[in-house]
């Protein structure tokens, strides 16, 4: 079960970029950061609105001097404070993730950013260089994977009990945006805008979490080559995509298919990985978190409940339970796990543990690296007819 207890000796003071009235990423963020104590949200620039973003963050509660007009003043001013925010989360579309990043880390801020972190590969390598130099925490919000049976997934693989990896398939999507809803939703809007969005839509938006998954059930998981192919069914987001498949070879002989689409019409979000391996396979499914469905070939089939025995409860991941087996948990307490995860990374740098920081598992820099690269990769293979391209 888990331990509710610990905390620090100060909550880490945090700020928002980002995040403000209406956003439901904003939310999350604030939800699961706040839940455990070890986050305090102290500051904000949580508007392009100044006095709208002013007006949001009092109402949470946060000083009304301490919401700022943008992040530049924020980081600015809370620099200059012997209680100034010492960690930042950049929830703004994906345009502004790499200067706002970069100035956070220039400003000594600890980040937990969304997805994709940046662009470019290139920009993600400098944010890691960064933050090396200033021994700062990047953190990427991969949310689903502070799910228990995600963690339970890895385990499984790693004592063998799959037999050798023979194949992924990995999903995510959703019908909500079969239409143009854009033309009524700025939240959609932005995300088919290539100047905001970047070079992909869905494969920015979700694809990446699809992979990130698989990534986290395989340990050590690496691809070699890949073929995407990419599809506007809505012909106004070309060139963006809002449905695309992607074709993976591994390192390790196994092979992959990654499908991410918002035109499934009639699904509500169909996030799915099923891992095949010379033995057994398991699935698991976002919309069910709380159980694994775990097939031995020759066997009937198994549904593995969170919170039960026979789990892999050493493993702190597989323990995170925050009630009892048989309740429901779902997409807050993942995140939870994954800020509070973050937290202890943060405090750690803190405090001067470094070992602690850099040998807990979390969404980190490198994580958000291989997502930008991936997306770079997918874009060139589609863009050149749906090729073939080398991963390394």
């Amino acid at each position: 079960m888990f331990n509710e207890e610990q905390r620090f000796e100060q909550p880490i003071r945090w700020g928002m970029v980002g995040g403000g009235r209406g956003s439901q990423i904003g939310s999350i963020h604030r939800a699961s950061a706040i839940r455990d104590g070890l986050f305090q949200l102290v500051a904000g620039a949580f508007d392009i609105d100044p006095e709208r973003g002013k007006d949001f963050g009092t109402n949470l509660g946060v000083d009304p001097n301490r919401c700022y007009a943008d992040y530049k003043e924020m980081f600015e001013k809370e620099s200059k404070r012997d209680d100034g925010i010492q960690a930042v989360s950049i929830t703004t579309p994906n345009k502004f993730h790499y200067e706002q990043a970069k100035a956070a880390l220039l400003s000594g801020l600890h980040i937990i950013c969304e997805k994709p972190l940046c662009f470019k590969s290139s920009e993600a390598e400098d944010l890691k260089n960064i933050a090396k130099q200033q021994n700062l925490v990047i953190c990427v919000t991969y949310g689903y994977t502070g799910s228990p049976m995600v963690h339970q997934a890895r385990k499984m693989i790693e004592n063998g009990d799959l037999g050798e990896i023979r194949i992924i398939n990995t999903q995510f999507a959703h019908g909500f945006h079969s239409t143009e809803v854009e033309q009524n939703d700025p939240g959609t809007k932005w995300r088919v805008t290539p100047e905001i969005s970047g070079p992909t839509y869905v494969l920015g938006d979700i694809g990446t979490h699809a992979l990130y998954l698989a990534e986290v059930m395989i340990p050590g998981l690496e691809i070699k080559k890949l073929l995407c192919s990419r599809q506007s069914f809505v012909a106004s987001r070309a060139p963006l995509e809002d449905n695309a498949t992607v074709l993976m070879n591994f390192t390790n002989n196994a092979v992959g298919t990654l499908w991410c689409s918002a035109v499934n019409a009639g699904s509500t979000h169909q996030q799915k990985i099923r891992i095949i391996g010379s033995k057994a396979s398991i699935e698991w499914w976002d919309e069910h978190p709380n159980q694994l469905k775990y097939e031995i070939q020759g066997q009937p089939a198994q549904i593995l409940d969170r919170g039960m025995g026979y789990l892999h409860n050493e493993d702190s991941a597989v323990a995170s339970n925050r009630i009892g087996a048989g309740h429901a948990e779902g997409l807050f307490e993942s995140w939870a796990n994954l800020y509070h995860r973050f937290g202890v990374a943060i405090h750690a740098k803190i405090v001067g543990d470094d070992s602690l920081a850099e040998n807990l598992w979390y969404p980190g820099i490198d994580d958000g690296i291989n997502g930008v690269k991936f997306l770079e990769k997918c874009v060139e293979s589609a863009d050149n007819g749906s090729v073939w391209v080398d991963f390394q």
